[in-house]
């Protein structure tokens, strides 16, 4: 049983990056998935040819998933940031976790109400997304029981970094791509933009936790860092080039594999930078 608690001994750090970022989750994070309007969602996709349809599904199927899996895997993160009683991550993680689960549900309705589909969709799954999903994201995040930096820091690099940062960031691109550029289905662009606003959160903390982390601990986590982010992009350049494998040129709604390596590339070099300026 505690015997100090934080709140009442030295209160909160209404000024730490945590309790910013529970702010803005106040304010910002608050729509509901059920209120997304997609009443002119499914004449955009009966006007869709087989193959746009098959690649949107593809895409929305992989979103499904992963924002399943990093709803599963978040909560060791909590219980790190409980045992080290920062109760300031701790808030704001409990509204990280509720977001990720709204995503899910708003991915669900789409693929329920406009899509109309009850299939298995794992076949929409490539080989190196499995592997990121359903093997390094959930080690990196079980590994937290050892309570270490170096724990912390592979966690946050597959999770925010490889996972959020990289992977999520260059589908958002791919939805915009395929939806504004040909004007479809505003309801699902609505639901991407506020999924995509709440993850620049996410992302946000990620980095936080890492530049802490790498401003105290350089020489045990940078290898780990840089070894998890290098690892991170060849699987998703991996998994680029198997989603888009099943089509030939030309791509459906005019896309390329090489447009979603680049917009990878670009979110990559992008979290790169920004820790290698922390660096002591």
């Amino acid at each position: 049983m505690p015997t100090s608690f934080a709140t009442t001994r030295a209160r909160l750090n209404m000024d730490s990056r945590p309790m910013q970022l529970w702010r803005k989750a106040k304010v910002h994070g608050t729509w509901d998935p059920a209120e997304i309007d997609f009443s002119n969602d499914r004449a955009d996709w009966n006007a869709c040819t087989e193959a746009e349809q098959d690649l949107l599904l593809r895409l929305t199927a992989q979103f499904e998933a992963g924002e399943e899996s990093v709803t599963r895997d978040l909560l060791p993160l909590l219980q790190y940031m409980s045992r080290h009683g920062r109760i300031e991550d701790e808030m704001f993680l409990t509204a990280y976790l509720w977001e990720e689960a709204k995503h899910v549900e708003g991915f669900h309705r789409f693929l329920d109400e406009i899509v109309g589909t009850t299939a298995n969709l794992d076949a929409y799954l490539t080989t190196p997304y499995r592997t990121l999903f359903a093997e390094h994201l959930p080690a990196a995040m079980d590994g937290l029981s050892a309570d270490t930096p170096a724990a912390l820091a592979k966690a946050c690099t597959t999770y925010q970094l490889v996972v959020e940062g990289t992977l999520a960031e260059t589908g958002y691109e791919a939805y915009y791509t395929v939806l504004e550029e040909h004007n479809r289905c505003p309801g699902l662009r609505t639901l991407v933009t506020q999924i995509q606003r709440d993850e620049a959160r996410h992302v946000a903390y990620g980095l936080h936790l890492l530049t802490e982390l790498i401003h105290n601990h350089d020489a045990e986590v940078w290898p780990i860092v840089e070894h998890t982010l290098s690892d991170g992009l060849a699987l998703v350049v991996e998994h680029i080039h198997e989603t888009l494998q099943p089509y030939s040129a030309p791509y459906p709604f005019g896309v390329t594999p090489n447009m979603f390596v680049e917009m990878g590339m670009k979110q990559f070099e992008k979290r790169l930078a920004v820790l290698e300026r922390t660096r002591p």
